[in-house]
């Protein structure tokens, strides 16, 4: 079939079924586990896979874990709970800002940042963007530092390597916190960890290794980030969740993933993601997405050297043989 806008639009329904029947037979049969726990934020990723397991094992067989932290928007709980509500399934709260606070996230985070901005305290807020002009320029993303005074003083500057490399190594502590206390609630009651993360996120390394990117499966991962949407109206997500703008609710400061790691929207990336996959030429891209063939051409660019670039996340642990 021709590359058309509407090339990435599933049988959501169908799809539902399909991946309902995995789960039911990845879970019980080949892992012999009594059921799922699976990390909510009210993002519209795990509210998908939370659904989906309801559907699949029942809500008795669902435990649902919110895990806010200092950092965390109130927002992310008020609709994990309203999503749970909607599909009957328990949950509980694990908070945990002491083990980050322990394990000195915020410290380490927070002398990087003081490195650039000498000023910076706690009562500031922080957050990293890339351009999201990917399309326009041939260049390499770079990371730019933003910070908010109290008094709402902005200011923003290009991060030095190793300050980025130390934020975000702190920050991922975040990530590998939660997924330590996401199989201690898996290994209590004998069940699997879900995880949530879709094709985007996997396949362009948005995630962090032994974080959010361990799980005993990841019924999602094959799925464009626009095919999830699709999902969750099929499945009647909650409409607040379909609304609300991906962010990474890692930061103090909003950032939106488009700003943060994809540089584009979602539409746009997905499609030609996908048009590149399938060999559509620049050409005949650039005519469905109404984008010049130099503009396809660049995000074919951007969305391989993410690819090439996370490649050893996906990597299982290399050994020593011949």
């Amino acid at each position: 079939m021709a590359f058309n806008k509407d090339s990435l639009k599933i049988d959501a329904r169908q799809t539902v079924e399909q991946l309902g029947a995995i789960i039911a037979k990845q879970i019980g049969t080949l892992m012999k586990k009594r059921g799922a726990v699976i990390g909510i934020s009210g993002g519209i990723d795990s509210s998908v896979v939370a659904a989906l397991c309801a559907k699949a094992l029942g809500p008795k067989r669902v435990l649902g874990v919110m895990m806010p932290e200092h950092d965390s928007s109130p927002e992310s709980r008020e609709l994990a709970e309203e999503l749970a509500a909607k599909f009957g399934f328990e949950t509980i709260v694990e908070d945990i800002t002491d083990g980050l606070e322990g394990m000195g996230c915020y410290r380490r985070r927070d002398e990087a940042i003081r490195s650039v901005f000498p000023e910076y305290t706690a009562e500031y807020k922080c957050k990293i963007t890339i351009p999201t002009n990917i399309l326009e320029e041939d260049a390499f993303n770079y990371f730019s530092l933003t910070i908010e005074s109290p008094d709402c003083e902005v200011k923003s500057k290009r991060m030095p390597l190793s300050v980025y490399l130390q934020v975000v190594a702190a920050s991922n502590l975040k990530q590998r916190l939660r997924m330590t206390t996401l199989y201690y609630h898996a290994e209590r009651l004998n069940r699997a960890v879900v995880g949530t993360g879709n094709k985007d996120e996997h396949a362009q390394g948005f995630f962090v290794k032994w974080g959010d990117g361990g799980a005993d499966l990841k019924p999602i991962a094959h799925l464009y980030k626009i095919q999830v949407y699709q999902l969750a109206e099929e499945l009647g997500v909650p409409e607040a969740i379909i609304k609300r703008t991906p962010t990474t609710d890692t930061y103090t400061s909003e950032v939106t993933q488009e700003e943060f790691f994809f540089g584009l929207d979602f539409y746009t990336m997905d499609m030609l993601w996908h048009a590149m996959e399938t060999n559509v030429p620049p050409e005949e891209a650039a005519k469905v997405l109404n984008l010049t063939p130099e503009q396809v051409s660049r995000g074919y660019t951007a969305i391989k050297r993410k690819i090439d670039a996370t490649e050893y996340l996906r990597m299982n642990p290399l050994e020593a043989v011949s």
